[in-house]
């Protein structure tokens, strides 16, 4: 890692701290970018706390504010803190979620899920190092393949009917997001569906992707069956590099191989479109250990390092690429070094485990 000395803006990022163990494991993210982007000699972010989540319904009637997300748009990018929707009162828990919310008002489609295993971290198959890219707009999920309302409905009381919707367009789009990623990477993809049974929805999913693989001939292709796919993780996640897949299969398999990988508490996402990023750990908010100081915060952080990956891109800033590198080594290190939390097999707290990431990054 270099420490590049050009001037530059000073970026402006948001602050959504979120419900149950949010406010705790975005501070250390902060923390953590703040002590990354000063070793890299970049200037001081600029942080934006907006409200969100069960404290934005108590102070301003809503979970997800009209002024937040006026705010969001004038920024550069923003980290969010999971949320406890199930919690909220009603209206509030039947409508679309927070993330969701923001999601679908930016048009983040593309859903970039990591599982890198860290030498130490209790990894269910050590050398695990992938990354799924989930359409992030489209399948089963109601809450996502409509203009209005919702893709469930029930013309009887004893009948749920659920649409899922794949479009050419979102298949492109995400496929060029993964092929991209994997000339960055390690040439490979590998296509998920289950076109032996949804042939017309997951089958057009496949031979769209494949359309677009003709594009990268570097680029080595396979496809499996989710179901299939499930096991040769579990068998084997240490051989698979770029994975793409629908929304709904993009969600269950980064769970699954975040827990391979070690722990769900070190899976990072990001959520992008081409011009707008959030960071947000693949977990959620952990009522139960909320306000203990015992959450992991490592995928909030490495959810932020992908974050400034992203800027780096969008702003050709390689400084943000290094403070990016500077995080990752930081928490690769302390995690080697002995210092996690429980869920990997440590004692420390989560702002013990902060403050030892914070300073390997100075040292």
């Amino acid at each position: 890692m270099t420490t590049n000395t050009q001037s530059s803006r000073r970026y402006r990022l948001g602050v959504l701290l979120g419900d149950g163990i949010g406010p705790e494991i975005v501070p250390s993210a902060v923390a953590i970018v703040d002590a990354a982007l000063a070793a890299a000699g970049v200037d001081p972010a600029e942080w934006v706390e907006l409200p969100l989540g069960a404290t934005a319904i108590a102070e301003h009637g809503a979970h997800t504010p009209s002024s937040t997300l006026d705010t969001l748009a004038g920024l550069d990018a923003w980290l969010l803190g999971p949320h406890d929707s199930a919690a909220y009162p009603e209206p509030f828990k039947s409508q679309l979620n927070p993330s969701g919310t923001i999601r679908k008002h930016f048009g983040l489609y593309a859903n970039i899920r990591p599982a890198k295993a860290f030498p130490g971290g209790n990894a269910v198959v050590p050398g695990t190092d992938l990354v799924i890219v989930r359409e992030n707009t489209e399948g089963f999920y109601a809450d996502r393949n409509t203009h209005a309302g919702t893709g469930e409905f029930m013309p009887t009381p004893d009948v749920a009917i659920a649409m899922g919707i794949i479009t050419r367009q979102a298949v492109e789009r995400i496929a060029r997001s993964a092929f991209d990623l994997a000339q960055r990477r390690d040439k490979r993809v590998t296509i998920v569906h289950k076109a032996n049974v949804l042939k017309l929805t997951t089958g057009l999913f496949r031979d769209v992707c494949r359309e677009v693989a003709a594009g990268y001939p570097d680029v080595a292709v396979d496809d499996f069956h989710i179901d299939a796919m499930t096991v040769h993780l579990v068998r084997r996640a240490d051989a698979f590099d770029v994975i793409v897949t629908e929304n709904m299969f993009g969600d269950i398999l980064s769970d699954l191989a975040g827990e391979i990988a070690g722990s769900l508490g070190i899976a990072p996402s990001l959520n992008s479109s081409d011009t707008h990023a959030m960071a947000q750990a693949a977990h959620g908010s952990a009522p139960d250990i909320a306000g203990h100081d015992a959450a992991n915060p490592i995928a909030m952080i490495l959810s932020s390092a992908m974050l400034l990956e992203w800027l780096a891109t969008q702003h050709d800033d390689e400084r943000l690429r290094d403070a990016a590198a500077r995080v990752e080594a930081g928490v690769a290190a302390a995690v080697a070094g002995g210092t996690c939390t429980k869920d990997l097999g440590g004692s420390s707290s989560t702002s013990e485990f902060t403050a030892a990431v914070v300073d390997l990054i100075g040292a």
